[in-house]
């Protein structure tokens, strides 16, 4: 398996991941849109078997700042079960840290994501739309304690 960064010529394959990984096209779109708008910041992509077969996306927040939202994060159907997601979502995780964010957001199963250090229990200091047990937090180094986490805009048509 081969992990790097996002180029260009790749973003029609990745796109066609998340179409062929969620039963709508809300993901794709969101991905689309998150770059458009500026806001994507680290878009990883796995490459298996000479084809895309994953990929995950870290997007600025609008608040907290250093803070980035983890998702959508997606591997074809034929690829699934091989550790590509986690790859991708440690890999995120590692790079993010190395630039300078303090701390990822990420709405999802508590089950999945606390291996990566996520917790209900960071996040719930924040207040949001999302907050609940599945909305979860990771601090990557000094982040703030609380306050108001807020995803970039074009998570707006999500809520």
């Amino acid at each position: 398996m081969i992990l790097r960064g996002e180029r260009a010529e790749d973003r029609g394959a990745i796109r066609q991941v998340h179409l062929d990984s969620f039963p709508s096209r809300v993901e794709a779109d969101l991905v689309d849109r998150l770059r458009a708008d500026g806001d994507a910041v680290l878009s990883l992509m796995a490459q298996e078997a000479g084809q895309i077969a994953g990929h995950v996306l870290f997007s600025r927040m609008a608040f907290p700042a250093q803070a980035l939202g983890l998702g959508p994060v997606a591997v074809l159907p034929a690829f699934r079960r091989r550790g590509i997601a986690a790859e991708l979502i440690e890999t995120g995780l590692r790079q993010a840290a190395g630039q300078g964010w303090t701390l990822v957001f990420v709405l999802g199963a508590p089950a999945y994501y606390s291996r990566f250090g996520f917790s209900a229990a960071r996040a719930k200091d924040f207040s949001s739309p999302y907050a609940g047990q599945h909305f979860m937090a990771c601090d990557l180094g000094a982040a703030e304690p609380g306050g108001r986490a807020e995803y970039a805009p074009a998570f707006a048509g999500l809520e």
